[in-house]
């Protein structure tokens, strides 16, 4: 099952009648919702493009929530989770939370207190996927950097002026303020600000040709 182009309420609880009542209350506010009898059946589904959010049982036949959750984080998925559970089963409700789950409810839940955590993590979700697209998008521009480019970038996010980068590389100063210029250029930024508040924001960066595995140390 591919990842849909809207959120989806994912449920996974053995329980027939659980996974049939939340089925109903979710259609009736127009929410798209996928029931799973089991972690199993939800694993043979799951990609990490999945968005929205997973309802879980912490306490199922075979694999149980604890162990989902494990699975899901090693295959990348990070689907906000709810977690709902018998009263006692809340120490393994607790513990779940300090694995990843965002939330957890007893059985028999409140609909609309349901509904209202749903929407927290639905809106969690999305605001973590712009902040990961845009993430991507910036550490895309630096990609076209060459090994150069890259050493000289780094020392410039140290704070130092061309004429340090200058002595630390080996190299002219003329040649750095070409450097910085051929830096601004490909990555789109307008002054030194800007250029180190989208560094910030991208993160890892990705190989480019002329970079190699080591393009982020410095030669000495």
């Amino acid at each position: 099952m591919s990842g849909s182009d809207g959120p989806v309420v994912h449920v996974v609880d053995d329980d027939d009648a659980v996974r049939a009542a939340l089925c109903v209350l979710l259609e009736s506010v127009s929410m798209e919702v996928r029931p799973y009898a089991s972690a199993a059946e939800f694993l043979d589904a799951a990609t990490p493009d999945l968005c929205g959010c997973l309802i879980l049982d912490v306490r199922m036949p075979g694999m149980g929530g604890l162990e989902l959750q494990q699975v899901l984080r090693e295959r990348g998925i990070r689907l906000p989770v709810i977690i709902i559970t018998g009263h006692g089963d809340v120490p393994m409700a607790v513990r779940a939370m300090k694995a990843g789950a965002l939330d957890f409810l007893l059985k028999p839940f409140n609909e609309q207190e349901l509904l209202d955590r749903i929407q927290v993590c639905v809106e969690t979700d999305a605001a973590a996927r712009r902040e990961q697209q845009q993430r991507h998008e910036a550490a895309q521009r630096f990609a076209s950097l060459s090994r150069r480019e890259r050493e000289v970038l780094a020392l410039l996010m140290t704070g130092r002026h061309n004429k340090a980068i200058a002595f630390e590389l080996g190299i002219s100063e003329k040649t750095v303020d070409v450097h910085r210029f051929n830096i601004m250029r490909k990555t789109g930024t307008r002054g030194l600000p800007e250029l180190i508040q989208l560094r910030l924001r991208a993160g890892e960066l990705p190989d480019s040709p002329g970079a190699g595995k080591d393009s982020f140390k410095l030669s000495k």
